[in-house]
C-alpha cells in the first residue's frame, strides 16, 4: 500500500491483514522503488497523486523495468488532472477514496486476474 497520508496507509493494511493479506506500506513511490522488491507482493494499492512520482507513473515505470504487478490505483480527488491520470491508466482499476473493503477486494480481485 503507498500512500503519502499515513492514516490511510495503516487503515487499509489493518483491512488487508484483517482479511489475511500480508501488507507492507510506503509513503511515497520512490520509496516502493527503493525497498519494496515488487517480484515480492501479489497486488500494487497506490495512491494516483502521490508526491513526487504518481501511482501511475510507478506502475507504468514497473512495466518498463519488466516487472508486472497487478495494481490498484486510488484517489480522493476528482479534478481534472486527475481524472486524466485516470483515463491514461486504462484498465488498471481505480477507486475514489472513500471506497469500501468489497470495492478494494473487488478492485483487487480484478487486477490479480488480468495481470
Amino acid at each position: 500500500m503507498i500512500d503519502d497520508d499515513a492514516g490511510i496507509r495503516t487503515a487499509v493494511a489493518d483491512l488487508l491483514q484483517a482479511a489475511d493479506f500480508t501488507a507492507r506500506t510506503f509513503a511515497s513511490a520512490e520509496e516502493f522503488l527503493e525497498r519494496g522488491q515488487p517480484e515480492r507482493f501479489d497486488c500494487l494499492v497506490a495512491d494516483i497523486n502521490l508526491p513526487g512520482m504518481t501511482g501511475l507513473a510507478l506502475v507504468q515505470a514497473l512495466g518498463t523495468m519488466g516487472k508486472t504487478l497487478p495494481a490498484v490505483l486510488i484517489t480522493g480527488r476528482d479534478d481534472p488532472a486527475t481524472l486524466d491520470l485516470i483515463r491514461r491508466a486504462g484498465s488498471v482499476p481505480h477507486l475514489r477514496k472513500p471506497f469500501g473493503d468489497d470495492e478494494l477486494f473487488e478492485a483487487m480481485r480484478r487486477a490479480m486476474a488480468a495481470g
